[in-house]
């Protein structure tokens, strides 16, 4: 081999040494800091299931509806959000799981006995992600077209999810996963009680999850003095007889999303609007939490009032203020009461809504009402600006109040820290190649520097070889002609 040839090779061998060197360098140490099987705590799931089967279940075929529960609300014109992300997220391999809260039910095509034959209900969603295929499992009850019975099962896998090729391996803050193509499994297309085949393209599948930072090794408590029997049945007995005997409140909170209905039109392209919390009001999702509670609860009978404001506003002089959300239970009947300021309609402890509230108990020094049935009330009409009449269905309200210093409230539905960049995310291309995935925070070395990703640092390196390479051969070239090659 000729003189300069064998030089060119002698280069190319040490650069392609000194980039593995680098890339070894770049990737280990910062494989080696990734933290393993964190924590996934707080965020949310985004996927309007089938947007063709929402579409025929409340249109005029089947003539039916959907409804939400445990938390779930919607975003956009047709996607759920289920809230409260828990699971775990290792950093190192990128495995990810996380089980999400709520669910929505799906009935049609309503029988002479009240019954429906189309009823389906999906809840608890949960993304498995190993390696490049993801698989999202749902609880699900579904009622059988032809025989009518109903089943139930636990944890289906329902549909396969792509990533795309995208890398999980990270130790951000947040992972966030959007539009994830998902395609209907055999397991999936059984429990839809025969609607769709297996290999069914269904609605892409966006979520975001905090992850919480590596827990650190912390000193064992020292254990406290065990009570003796006495003093357990005292406490007992203290605790009970002040559930029954109720008093002042120490806290409380009501959960109530006003109307979906509403939300959504305030949000659409009619209204174009929005709303905005103040005072203390919270934003669950499918609700507001009104906290805060004060009042007195006395056998049965609840007088409360909560902080918090939520104003909605937008287009055609739409402007709705509710505050001094307060409530009364009496003779097992419920009212939720507002300062109301709607266009030229000012009112103070407004009724807006009644609902049940039998056996109104204390339990451990919690009072509470989930989830009940309102409606709306004759003055609550003139809050709305005539938009619905005395009677309409309004959301559920859910109140907690509790007795004692040590009763804790039920937790707010946790949509997790991830601002929303788009409340209507754009649909996903049928080609898995665009979907996008990513750990918000980049991974990077515990100096800053940004990690160079393997496939990426192949890439590079593979395409500086080559062209080392053909500058080798047309160098070879150049010297068998006797003449220099020039690009």
């Amino acid at each position: 081999m000729p003189a300069r040839p064998r030089a060119l090779v002698t280069v190319l061998c040490t650069v392609l040494a000194v980039l593995c060197a680098a890339v070894a360098g770049a990737l280990l140490p910062a494989s080696a800091a990734y933290a393993s099987n964190r924590t996934v705590q707080g965020g949310r799931l985004d996927w309007g299931i089938k947007s063709s089967f929402q579409s025929y279940v409340t249109g005029p075929i089947a003539k039916g509806s959907y409804s939400l529960m445990g938390g779930a609300g919607t975003v956009g014109s047709s996607q759920f959000r289920f809230p409260s992300a828990r699971g775990t997220y290792d950093g190192a391999t990128g495995v990810f799981q996380a089980s999400f809260a709520g669910g929505v039910r799906f009935v049609g095509h309503r029988q002479d006995d009240g019954s429906y034959q189309l009823d389906l209900t999906l809840s608890r969603p949960t993304v498995r992600i190993t390696g490049s295929t993801g698989t999202l499992y749902v609880d699900i009850s579904s009622k059988a077209k032809d025989s009518g019975a109903v089943t139930t099962s636990s944890q289906v896998p329902f549909a396969t999810l792509s990533l795309g090729g995208i890398d999980m391996r990270g130790d951000g803050n947040s992972v966030v996963l959007n539009n994830l193509p998902a395609t209907l499994t055999a397991q999936g297309a059984g429990s839809f009680a025969g609607y769709y085949t297996a290999g069914t393209a269904l609605d892409p599948v966006s979520l975001a999850a905090d992850v919480q930072p590596a827990a650190t090794a912390k000193p064992s408590p020292t254990p406290s003095k065990p009570s003796s029997p006495e003093q357990k049945a005292k406490k007992e007995k203290k605790e009970e007889k002040k559930d029954a005997s109720g008093g002042a409140i120490e806290d409380g909170a009501v959960d109530w999303g006003v109307r979906r209905t509403f939300r959504e039109y305030v949000t659409g392209d009619i209204a174009r609007g929005t709303w905005t919390l103040s005072s203390g009001a919270r934003d669950g999702g499918a609700l507001f939490r009104f906290p805060e509670g004060e009042g007195t609860y006395q056998k049965g009978e609840l007088h409360a009032r909560f902080a918090g404001e939520v104003r909605f506003t937008g287009a055609h002089d739409l402007d709705l203020g509710l505050s001094g959300i307060r409530v009364t239970v009496t003779d097992g009947e419920g009212t939720l009461y507002a300062d109301v300021q709607s266009g030229d309609f000012h009112g103070r402890k407004v009724p807006l809504v009644t609902f049940a509230a039998k056996d109104l108990t204390a339990h451990k020094g919690l009072v509470q009402v989930t989830e009940a049935p309102t409606k709306l009330t004759r003055d609550g009409v003139r809050a709305f600006a005539g938009m619905y009449p005395a009677g309409t269905e309004m959301d559920p309200v859910s109140l907690a109040v509790a007795l004692t210093d040590d009763a804790e409230l039920p937790a707010l539905p946790d949509l997790g820290s991830v601002a929303d960049t788009d409340e209507s995310p754009a649909p996903a291309s049928a080609s898995p190649k665009t979907a996008s995935a990513e750990p918000v925070a980049s991974p990077t070395t515990d100096d800053g520097a940004p990690v160079l990703p393997l496939a990426l640092g192949a890439g590079a390196l593979l395409a500086v070889a080559a062209g080392l390479g053909v500058a080798v051969r047309r160098r070879r070239a150049g010297t068998a002609a006797g003449e220099p090659h020039e690009d």
